[in-house]
């Protein structure tokens, strides 16, 4: 047995409440070290010949990575200070006893060699997330291409590849003219990139976050959609872009930031930055060490360098002068910010922000962020963009959830490049599972592309088959999908600009059997939410015969998924005879190539 790589600490990650009076507990343990573990516990405070408090629980392997078997067992107990150790048997047969970081070979009876972890405190910090989110399937729309109310030029519409800034004239008016088409699909949650006023189509680069940008109507025309979406039982998320930088491109970008590989890419700010036109920055520039906004950015002293290929002397991001570093420190520009997401919570009655890039933002912002936010309206759904693992900022106190780009990634490895095998796949989800809270599962943003990415059908080469299966894994696996406008219809377009097409309302452009098969998935995900909240009774990868296979019970639903991500005929002949959901008739018990089945008996 592997030592080094047994873990556990009594803080969020590893112990804490699920529920009044319930607490999950976890240890880490090298892939394969151990065939039994046991948790014992006590009472702190309750000494044993007085009141014997002493319990033992068998843990359960919940998930295994690369690396880590992840065991984990819930417990309900009526302590006021939990006292616990851990007995672990290895492959060989021996046991070992692990307490506060150390190894034993005797059980543990001093409770000063246990773990401490204090109820009271834990059921204080029990992460609270908006229930009404959980699991829900969202719709992603770049306003300027998905709809428009005025007349339009088809041909300008339907341009191909689209040039960086084109306006298409869409507009929050036709949003609303195509609510029901969302609600028909399926859609919980509708959710907008920027829509505050810019002189861009991306909204990216705002210069006035009170004001909806003309293009897209006004305030009152938000206020409508969303009321209207409520209506018809959807939710609206807004992009949570308040300070965003200007968009630029290289090779203007290659001279600032080095680290850019490809002249082609478009960089984005970042949530703590502003453009040089910002009203701050600007006041700074004609009113020097004079500025009242001087301590809104981090200004070393004057004049101001601001020239290509000259280092600036002021805090921006990646050494580009047109992307000045907020002060988020100073209290006044903090205020602006939490002015401005709270303004839209209370004018619109808005259901969430989407906070772009928001790792580059500080652990104790977000705090008071989510304070604040949380205070106006209780249930707001906070969700982070970061495209990394963002575990230290989903304890609770920060953001509820964030896109994950784990799942993006294995997808696309999965079933574009085909450089991961199904065991791998499911390996990179349970590390995601394994390191949050179990809380979060049903609150992951899982997309297969974005405004930011090529669109997966470009990315598989027009290989209809793969992004159905790719749509399969998105949407029947527990998280929130987020469906990007016109996947549903088969909307094509490579990496930024061209991901942003002109949504393709012609009838005769879009396809009829991917928008069946979306609509589908998304209505049996509703319909059996054992596939979301079910127990896994069953599940194992097979990577000869590139499968995934999931079974799940909840209640009196019981669900088979199977995932074939290969080429091929695999033949399932214990299956035969079971209803698959996907075209409702008996399974034949043959996969063919990249099909998907959901049975049940």
């Amino acid at each position: 047995m592997e030592y080094a790589a047994i873990r556990h600490f009594a803080d969020k990650r590893y112990c804490y409440a699920v529920e009044n009076g319930h607490f999950l507990i976890r240890l880490e343990v090298k892939k394969g070290d151990a065939i039994k573990i046991i948790l014992h516990i006590q009472d702190k405070y309750l000494p044993v010949k007085l009141i014997d408090t002493r319990q033992k629980h068998i843990m359960k392997l919940t998930y295994s990575d690369h690396y880590i078997d992840y065991y984990e067992t819930i417990i309900e107990i009526d302590m006021v200070c939990l006292r616990y150790f851990f007995e672990i048997e290895d492959t060989s047969g021996k046991i070992i006893y692990y307490g506060n970081h150390n190894f034993y070979d005797e059980c543990i009876t001093d409770i000063e060699k246990m773990y401490d972890c204090p109820q009271t405190l834990r059921e204080e910090e029990r992460f609270e997330l908006p229930k009404w989110a959980k699991n829900k399937v969202i719709y992603q729309i770049f306003p300027s291409r998905f709809a428009s109310d005025k007349k339009i030029d088809e041909t300008i519409w339907y341009q191909t590849p689209i040039d960086q800034n084109a306006d298409l004239k869409g507009s929050l008016r036709g949003i609303i003219n195509h609510l029901n088409y969302i609600k028909e699909l399926g859609i919980d949650i509708i959710y907008m990139t920027p829509i505050f006023s810019s002189n861009s189509s991306h909204k990216y680069n705002i210069d006035d976050y009170y004001k909806i940008d003309p293009s897209f109507g006004s305030k009152e025309d938000l206020k409508e959609l969303v009321d209207k979406a409520h209506k018809l039982g959807m939710f609206i998320i807004l992009d949570g872009v308040f300070n965003h930088t200007l968009k630029f491109i290289t090779p203007f970008a290659a001279a600032f930031c080095p680290l850019v590989p490809d002249a082609s890419i478009g960089l984005l700010g970042v949530f703590n930055h502003t453009s040089m036109d910002f009203f701050a920055f600007q006041d700074i520039r004609e009113k020097k060490e004079q500025s009242q906004y001087l301590n809104w950015y981090y200004i070393k002293n004057f004049p101001l360098i601001m020239e290509r290929g000259k280092r600036p002397n002021y805090k921006t991001f990646s050494y580009a002068y047109p992307m000045p570093k907020l002060n988020l420190q100073n209290e006044e520009t903090a205020d602006f910010i939490m002015d401005v997401a709270s303004y839209w919570i209370k004018e619109c009655n808005i259901d969430g922000w989407r906070l772009d890039v928001a790792d580059e933002i500080s652990h104790t912002f977000w705090k008071r962020f989510r304070r604040e936010m949380k205070a106006i309206k209780k249930d707001i759904l906070l969700i982070g963009e970061i495209w990394h693992f963002a575990g230290d900022f989903l304890e609770g106190d920060e953001w509820d959830s964030v896109m994950n780009y784990q799942f993006y990634h294995s997808v696309l490895d999965l079933i574009s490049s085909e450089t991961l095998c199904p065991s791998t796949f499911m390996e990179n989800l349970n590390f995601i599972k394994g390191n949050l809270n179990r809380c979060l599962e049903g609150y992951l943003w899982n997309f297969i592309d974005t405004h930011d990415t090529a669109r997966f059908i470009h990315s598989v080469h027009n290989d209809i088959k793969k992004q159905m299966l790719a749509a399969s894994l998105q949407l029947l696996l527990p998280g929130m999908p987020m469906i990007y406008y016109g996947d549903e219809v088969l909307l094509k377009g490579g990496a930024d600009p061209d991901c942003r097409r002109g949504m393709l309302w012609d009838k005769n452009r879009q396809n009829k059997e991917v928008f069946h098969y979306y609509q589908t998935l998304i209505q049996i995900r509703h319909e059996y939410p054992v596939l979301t909240e079910g127990t896994i009774t069953e599940q194992y990868t097979d990577d000869k015969k590139g499968l995934i296979y999931i079974s799940r019970h909840l209640n009196i639903q019981n669900i088979i998924l199977i995932f074939h991500t290969q080429k091929g005929t695999v033949n399932l002949p214990q299956l035969k005879g079971m209803r698959n959901l996907i075209h409702n008739q008996i399974f034949s018990g043959n996969l063919e190539d990249y099909e998907t089945v959901v049975l049940v008996k």
